[in-house]
């Protein structure tokens, strides 16, 4: 054998150890997943691909559908980076001599304490022309089909609508027998609880209801949905805002006007992703409609993308909010895998890997800890449900595709997760 052939074959040979599946990832997948206690008779899909060669390194019930609960951000986070541009639309506008007429485009970043930077209100609060409120027409309700009523006062659930202010929540800080609140509404004491400092809700109206225990000096911090109401409280928000009167249209229609931008889109994709932020994700959708149409309508937007950049998925998935809080969202992991995939090839991984959150940071603060830089993925739980779906770079560089979906388990998450986790420090170290 000449000399130049034999290093060709060593070259091959080398190359193909870098890039080859390791042989043991079924036993690994069956070992610590399939067969693990915590999933015994759990419903499990599991999908990893090297988007490289787009071959598979496993499938097993890849093709059957799941419910993704905060996996469903992924395809919101693919639907804003296509549909939104640089910057979110912080209102459409139309000004004359004496007035601006303003219309709402879903942008939450208004006036949420994680945004610094504030243009809408700075322009609104130094114009001095009247300020007149236009309606627009939404077909989105307060909450998405399939969330839990009960879950009204759950920091994770604000009501939805055309023109949020203070992500939608009151913020309440109680210590002692004190407290501050912003925005400000009615609150009474409620009962003594036995070892719990508490703010809550009345389920129909903005009276907040806070239990206090005075000897506890330890401040508290909560977020508690306030109802947003119609057009007049809307209004009325607006005004205690600007310290300015505004006038209202009577009825809703669509704007012709200019959009005002107000925030880059990444800043707030990475804390929709990193904290898994349900409010921000419906925000989106909600926000690409306003954007495309004359119409805010979730629904519009989900279609849109399902008929069009999304028509070549593998399994056509019932999607039906963005957050993933709705129980009615059936997705498969090879769904999972294709839209990753899709983003991969589309955008740079440098930005990608920045707004998924790695281990030991976000909602994977307390795993995957080996692999920090190593594993950008979202994590997903409902109640019987963990996700966990994204990007995995093993011990030689390649990046794989990943989506890990579990149904029915009777155990807790973080066993779940434990379990999940020891598989794929394995493929990444292997």
């Amino acid at each position: 054998m000449g000399m130049r052939l034999y290093l060709s074959l060593v070259a091959i040979m080398i190359a193909g150890a870098a890039t080859a599946q390791p042989k043991n990832i079924r036993q690994w997948a069956n070992q610590d997943v399939l067969n693990a206690k915590a999933l015994t008779g759990a419903h499990v899909g599991i999908s990893i691909m090297d988007p490289a060669t787009g071959k598979y390194w496993i499938q097993y019930q890849d093709d059957k559908f799941f419910m993704p609960a905060s996996n469903t951000k992924i395809f919101t986070l693919f639907t804003g980076l296509q549909l939104l541009g640089d910057s979110l639309p912080g209102m459409r506008y139309t000004e004359n001599d004496t007035a601006i007429y303003i219309q709402g485009m879903a942008d939450p970043s208004f006036l949420h304490p994680d945004f610094t930077y504030q243009p809408v209100k700075e322009l609104l609060t130094q114009t001095h022309k009247r300020i007149w409120y236009q309606p627009a027409i939404i077909k989105n309700k307060r909450f998405g089909p399939g969330w839990a009523w009960s879950d009204y006062a759950d920091y994770y659930q604000p009501e939805l609508n055309e023109w949020p202010m203070y992500g939608n929540v009151a913020r309440i800080k109680m210590q002692g027998s004190e407290y501050t609140m912003v925005p400000e509404y009615p609150t009474r004491s409620g009962e003594r609880l036995p070892n719990e400092v508490l703010a809550d809700r009345e389920e129909r109206e903005n009276e907040f209801v806070l239990h206090f225990r005075p000897e506890d000096r330890t401040a508290h911090d909560f977020e508690v949905p306030f109802i947003t109401g119609g057009n007049e409280q809307l209004l009325q928000r607006l005004q205690d805002t600007l310290h300015k009167e505004i006038g209202l249209l009577p009825t809703a229609a669509a704007s012709t006007g200019k959009i005002f931008k107000s925030i880059p889109v990444d800043t707030l994709f990475q804390p929709m992703m990193h904290r898994s932020d349900n409010f921000f994700a419906e925000q989106v959708l909600m926000m690409c409609a306003a954007l495309k149409w004359d119409t805010i309508n979730t629904r519009k937007t989900i279609g849109y993308m399902l008929d069009s950049t999304l028509k070549d998925l593998p399994h056509p998935p019932s999607w039906v909010d963005g957050s993933g809080l709705s129980r009615y969202n059936l997705f498969t992991p090879r769904d999972f895998v294709a839209v990753l995939d899709k983003m991969y090839k589309i955008y740079p991984k440098e930005r990608l890997y920045q707004l998924f959150p790695t281990g030991g940071k976000g909602t994977l603060r307390n795993y995957y800890q080996a692999l920090p830089g190593r594993l950008h993925a979202k994590t997903g739980t409902l109640s019987g449900c963990v996700a966990l779906s994204g990007y995995l770079v093993t011990k030689n560089g390649k990046t794989l595709i990943f989506s890990v979906l579990v149904n029915n388990h009777n155990s807790t998450a973080t066993a779940v997760r434990r379990a999940v986790e020891d598989f794929l420090v394995k493929v990444a170290n292997n």
